[in-house]
């Protein structure tokens, strides 16, 4: 039976999806076939590691793992009595409240997205990701690589898109929401074919410059042209977002650089949840000369002199 998926991978019981998952990068790294030919106790640790993340790599396994549904190899076990040395014992007793983790975000996580960027996918003969077999044990077909690029509508509300390979081959892509810049999707079974299948598609998203809004951080950003007397006396413009035009009010006495929050109409995460878009405001003059401008300009500058100073 295999040992405890914690202490395979050395972490706590209250570790979190991102201590989780790191820890199984170093130790796969460390044990990996690849990087250690011909080593049956490296492989047999590769494996045993593998096994344990994809037990506590898996929000839904963990649960049951750590409830006692399931033992350390994944196998159901009888009601009432825990098949693993963690789980719930007889006459239905939990572990639930002793202080590890109810409900942890491992959406997206996978065994080999993870081995597929940390070695390639498979290399040739030895397979080297979830399903291609250790150590050369299968020959599984090779893993295929491509960038798709997207744009900032779709990374928002996710989508689908067609990609064509140099086989000739095309397949819909489906972009989840939140999607972000450099992320790999991976596509199982979409890689050349070999004797035990075929390998997968790696893609990478590349999100394209908009002509309106930028990233900041977590947040979108836009410039918003307004008039000189919108800008003193206040008033209504419309403006645009990825959702759809708006109305923004422009307060009186705005000034370029003046940013006004649209709660909810920036980037999405992988939940749909929606981060701010900001307007920051343009004062522009109008095309050409105007003498009544010039005019008021001239008594405002003899009547009212001030001197502009940078925001901070």
């Amino acid at each position: 039976m295999a040992r405890d998926p914690y202490q395979e991978l050395g972490v706590t019981r209250s570790a979190n999806a991102d201590e989780i998952r790191k820890a199984f990068r170093k130790l796969a790294k460390q044990h990996h076939p690849d990087t250690n030919p011909d080593n049956k106790q490296a492989e047999e640790r590769f494996k045993r590691v593998s096994a344990a993340f994809d037990i506590l790599g898996d929000a839904e396994k963990r649960r049951k793992f750590d409830a006692g549904e399931i033992d350390a190899d994944g196998r159901e076990t009888a009601r009432g009595y825990a098949g693993g040395p963690w789980g719930q014992g007889a006459g239905g007793f939990s572990r639930r409240g002793n202080g590890g983790p109810q409900s942890e975000n491992f959406e997206g996580v996978d065994l080999g997205d993870i081995l597929g960027e940390m070695f390639g996918g498979a290399r040739g003969a030895r397979g080297g990701g979830a399903g291609g077999g250790f150590g050369g044990f299968s020959q599984r077909g090779s893993d295929v690589r491509a960038k798709l690029e997207i744009d900032l509508e779709d990374s928002i509300r996710g989508g689908k898109r067609r990609i064509a390979f140099s086989d000739g081959r095309t397949i819909d892509v489906t972009i989840p929401k939140g999607a972000q810049e450099g992320q790999t999707l991976r596509l199982k079974g979409q890689g050349h074919s070999g004797r035990s299948g075929p390998g997968d598609a790696f893609i990478e998203l590349a999100i394209l410059p908009h002509p309106i809004f930028r990233q900041e951080g977590e947040v979108l950003v836009m410039d918003v042209p307004v008039t000189v007397y919108d800008a003193v006396l206040g008033g209504k413009v419309e403006a645009p977002t990825p959702d759809g035009p708006v109305t923004l009010t422009v307060p009186r006495g705005a000034n370029t650089g003046t940013r006004l929050r649209l709660k909810g109409r920036g980037l999405s995460d992988a939940q749909g949840r929606r981060s701010d878009l900001f307007a920051r405001l343009t004062v522009v003059l109008p095309d050409g000369a105007d003498p009544a401008l010039e005019a008021f300009a001239e008594s405002w500058r003899r009547d009212r002199p001030y001197t502009p100073r940078r925001r901070k």
